[in-house]
């Protein structure tokens, strides 16, 4: 049996922060109303003025199957980290972590294995145009609803995110046993 979850990661491109915000909102709303907000991974991301990426706003899952554990973070925040490396990570997304640092490495490092690198690039040019970005994991089976819900964007690109679970644990723990 594989490790592998095949997921869908969205990553919507804005021109105003609220919008993003507010799409943000309405995907968490329907994780809630669904039930399955153990499963909700997301970051909204904002560009000041210099060109300097913050993650602003954040939510993952904290666990999957009884799998993702460790720092407490998502892959949505390993995937911003990986397209804008130099991001600087909002309040609240290091602080209280075991290993900070190196659990964001790890997350991104799993993120740059489970796509391809045309992928990755395409979806930095593609956030890197806007003034502020959401980016969602999610399941396969939530892309219909959530491209419903996701209307405020300029652009939206999504490709498939490929994650071994098995893997990012132990990379999660070796992190936060470094911390």
């Amino acid at each position: 049996m594989s490790n592998y979850d095949t997921f869908i990661l969205f990553a919507a491109e804005y021109t105003d922060l609220a919008d993003a915000e507010a799409d943000y909102e309405l995907v968490k709303d329907m994780y809630y109303e669904l039930g399955l907000v153990d499963t909700f991974d997301a970051a909204v991301i904002s560009k000041d003025t210099e060109g300097k990426v913050k993650i602003v706003k954040k939510h993952e899952q904290p666990t999957r199957k009884g799998g993702w554990v460790g720092a407490g973070l998502g892959l949505a925040a390993g995937a911003a980290l990986l397209l804008f490396p130099a991001a600087a990570v909002g309040a609240g997304v290091i602080i209280g972590t075991t290993g900070g640092g190196a659990a964001l490495g790890a997350l991104a490092g799993h993120v740059s294995r489970g796509m391809s690198r045309h992928d990755l690039k395409e979806l930095g040019e593609s956030l890197d145009s806007g003034d502020a970005g959401l980016i969602v994991v999610a399941a396969l089976d939530l892309q219909k609803r959530i491209d419903e819900l996701v209307k405020r964007t300029d652009k939206i690109l999504k490709k498939e995110l490929k994650a071994d679970r098995k893997e990012l644990e132990l990379e999660l723990n070796e992190a936060a046993s470094e911390g």
